[in-house]
């Protein structure tokens, strides 16, 4: 069974269109959006479209959430005040712009995805969220430590994990004991499409790949590939700086902080 996951596009649509392309490639058995389309660029109305012509299964990210709310609130964590206005600037653009058919449906998104797998030995549970099981905007940070990790997804019934919001990829492979036996629970951050910040500009999503024989006691039997996809970074840069939005987020975009 081969799963692709992808998150954050912030209304990058050159970005994903590449990105839907090489998944298409890649032949998926399923295909999940984790939510975030909107904000930070000049397409969201493109981007939501996209995903709806597509049928592709969305959660609502916090952007979504704050859209289709016709707030001025995007329930980002901003490190500075400038960072802040240039973010209330984004949030009140991508208001603007979105059409009220999408607004309609990013209000209506859902906040969490769940899926269960069955083999002849147990059953593997895999969630999908946006920020974490508990807050739609709490940022899951690979440092953070193992035992807070395993706590969430225990507390979370979730043997995978997905989510995104950080726009940073990586995979923990986290060992915990039960019954006598060493388990794995697996935190995967898909990184973001439209909005990288992990100093590779290209978009990113991942392939998750079961074994007919996965199973929490085989860790090699859950495979996870982060693939990067390059596409036309100078078209969405230039389209931030032809608009309305704050010049810096086309150099965030070029050097992908």
């Amino acid at each position: 069974m081969k799963i692709a996951f992808f998150s954050d596009i912030h209304a990058n649509l050159p970005a994903l269109e590449q990105v839907l392309a090489d998944i298409e490639q890649q032949q998926p058995d399923m295909l999940f959006c984790l939510g975030d389309l909107v904000g930070y660029n000049i397409w969201p109305n493109e981007v939501v479209e996209t995903i709806r012509q597509h049928r592709i299964p969305t959660l609502a990210g916090n952007y979504d959430e704050g859209v289709g709310l016709n707030s001025n609130d995007c329930g980002c964590a901003y490190k500075s005040d400038e960072d802040k206005a240039r973010g209330d600037k984004s949030i009140a653009f991508t208001n603007e712009l979105i059409t009220a058919e999408n607004r309609a449906y990013l209000r209506m998104l859902p906040k969490q995805m769940r899926l269960t797998f069955s083999s002849e030995q147990e059953k593997l549970n895999l969630l999908m969220v946006h920020g974490s099981p508990r807050k739609i905007n709490e940022y899951l940070f690979e440092d953070r430590p193992e035992k807070s990790l395993l706590r969430l997804m225990e507390e979370a019934a979730a043997d995978i994990m997905l989510f995104g919001h950080t726009h940073k990829p990586y995979h923990r492979l986290l060992p915990y004991e039960a019954e006598g036996q060493t388990r794995y629970r697996h935190a995967i951050n898909l990184g973001s499409v439209g909005k990288p910040k992990d100093g590779d500009p290209r978009a990113c999503y991942v392939l998750l790949t079961l074994n007919d024989d996965a199973t929490v006691t085989s860790p090699d039997s859950i495979q996870v590939e982060f693939v990067r996809v390059p596409y036309d970074i100078e078209k969405a840069a230039r389209a931030v700086e032809e608009s309305e939005l704050p010049n810096p987020f086309a150099e965030m975009l070029r050097l992908a902080y």
